[in-house]
């Protein structure tokens, strides 16, 4: 097996997305550009799309990360718009992008029409999730796409297995389709449910933090497969066990919380750099398969479809914006503020991703009577361009229509006010613990070695608060961001004596690493993360 390609890949596409963090364009558009380019550079392999890899192999673990990083409350707040998105309008776009094609491409039969709807229908959860992190939209629209994101691909994969089978002659009837994704959504979320609470008291029972991180990377890769192998949604049953570690990450101890942060961090960025290379790099692979149509009319269904993919998103999304609204004064207290705004940025984020290439490689060469499924090489050619289209049409175009509509900024100082509150409440909670174990004889110390104790919990208290008083006149830092560096300069003053020591051979190279993680550990505590 030659593994050069695939090693040329990932480094090339991470050189690419760090290189993007130095431009204003979103690392995913850059990717998909140099994807492009690249894919007609003499020498350069084919980068073939294979469903049995991308799906299995590559959506857990990013959709893992994805939900992990959301907030399953956030999430069941905004359960009435999300659903409408990740079911309503996926469901909605299948028939209508699938109609509209029917009617545009001359002899494609309605069936494989919905197939090529399912395929497209689907915002991808790598699109939305890496736009909405550069943009900076308020948290309410990021939960909303975010949750739409998790959920939509598990149903455009069942809408799609069903469209399939009609298309191939396997006898598919409404009836059996709606069962089939009722069984498919259920079972993915009972699956869910069965596998969340052992892992997590798995997790919490490990003790060595290297055992815990093995088995999170093996967490989106178990639960997908189980759904799987009982014909249930993967895409699911990753989900709903994310979720829950998730939201109970803080019973697990701080090692593997450190570890795992940086980890998956690590991971997510590769996948997600690699994944939008390969979009780019699909081109040549498409074009080779476009057979017997012409360029102007391959040309003229790429932008009438795409221009279709987007006008029915917006015909999904201000309805079911206003009209709960309008009819339950409930929605209205609940609602987003400006709500015209939020549908027309919601409208405008749905970019299509790897997810829809996956599917439409997947799509047989020939259906049950050995005849070639109907406008295969059409279908593909046409979910490249609408992929490619919604994320550099819509990925360019979104930072600045979020600069146009002005969406309230958020409060820094009501969010570090609440921060300092809730700092405050768990200092006298740990004041009064400390307190009690001290009257214990069993935990006696000296009097340094205590006051050291209260002095590390008031300056924690104190921090938050910190942050709200003057700016140094001279520097412009706050008494927090001041200390911060002091405190940096002095570890930094360490670490530089204990390389000369062991330099020096004063210390051997395993104590070095021992007293350089001790000091990591207090720069980690000195420093809360600012990415």
């Amino acid at each position: 097996m030659d593994v050069m390609p695939l090693l040329l890949l990932v480094a090339g596409s991470a050189a690419v997305a760090g290189a993007a963090r130095r431009t204003p364009v979103p690392a995913p558009l850059l990717l998909v550009a140099v994807g492009l380019v690249v894919s007609y550079v003499p020498g350069v392999p084919d980068y073939t799309l294979d469903p049995h890899v991308v799906l299995p192999l590559l959506l857990p673990p990013l959709l893992y990360t994805a939900a992990g990083d959301s907030s399953y409350l956030d999430l069941r707040a905004q359960v009435r718009p999300v659903a409408l998105l990740s079911v309503g309008y996926v469901l909605f776009a299948t028939f209508v992008v699938g109609w509209a094609a029917y009617l545009l491409v001359p002899g494609l039969p309605l069936t494989a029409a919905l197939v090529f709807g399912a395929v497209v229908a689907p915002p991808d959860a790598v699109a939305a999730t890496a736009v909405a992190r550069r943009v900076g939209l308020p948290s309410r629209i990021t939960t909303i796409l975010q949750g739409e994101s998790l959920l939509n691909d598990a149903t455009a994969i069942t809408a799609y297995k069903v469209a399939l089978a009609a298309a191939v002659g396997e006898g598919a009837t409404w009836a059996g389709g709606i069962v089939e994704f009722l069984v498919a959504a259920v079972g993915g979320i009972g699956v869910g449910l069965v596998l969340m609470v052992p892992i997590h008291w798995l997790r919490t029972h490990l003790r060595e933090a290297m055992l815990q991180n093995t088995l999170s990377l093996l967490i989106p890769f178990v639960a997908y497969a189980a759904a799987e192998q009982v014909h249930a949604s993967g895409v699911l049953a990753v989900v709903v066990v994310a979720l829950h570690l998730g939201h109970r990450a803080w019973e697990v101890d701080f090692a593997t919380r450190l570890q795992e942060g940086a980890v998956w961090k690590m991971v997510a960025f590769v996948l997600e750099s690699a994944v939008f290379a390969l979009i780019g790099l699909q081109l040549p692979v498409v074009l080779r398969g476009l057979g017997e149509y012409e360029g102007v009319d391959a040309a003229r269904y790429a932008l009438a479809v795409f221009l279709v993919v987007v006008a029915v998103r917006f015909v999904w999304v201000f309805p079911t914006a206003f009209l709960p609204r309008a009819l339950s004064s409930r929605s209205q207290a609940q609602g987003e503020s400006s709500p015209g705004k939020a549908a027309v940025t919601i409208g405008w984020a749905g970019m299509r991703g790897v997810v829809s290439l996956a599917i439409a490689f997947s799509i047989p060469l020939t259906t049950h009577g050995d005849e070639p499924f109907p406008h295969r090489n059409l279908i593909l050619f046409l979910t490249f361009t609408t992929v490619i289209g919604t994320l550099v049409v819509q990925g360019l175009t979104l930072p600045p229509l979020i600069r146009l509509l002005k969406f309230p900024g958020r409060d820094a100082q009501a969010e570090t006010l609440a921060e300092a509150n809730a700092q405050a409440q768990a200092s006298r909670a740990a004041e009064r613990r400390l307190d009690e174990l001290l009257a214990d004889e069993r935990n006696t110390l000296p009097g340094p070695l205590a006051d050291r104790l209260r002095a590390v919990l008031e300056r924690r208290r104190n921090a938050v608060w910190e942050r709200l008083g003057q700016a140094n006149p001279v520097t412009g830092e706050s008494v927090d961001d001041t200390y911060r560096r002091l405190s940096r300069e002095m570890i930094s003053a360490e670490r530089e004596v204990f390389v000369k020591l062991r330099n020096g051979r004063y210390i051997d190279d395993e104590m070095l690493r021992t007293l350089l993680r001790r000091l990591d550990l207090e720069e980690a505590a000195a420093y809360r993360e600012t990415a």
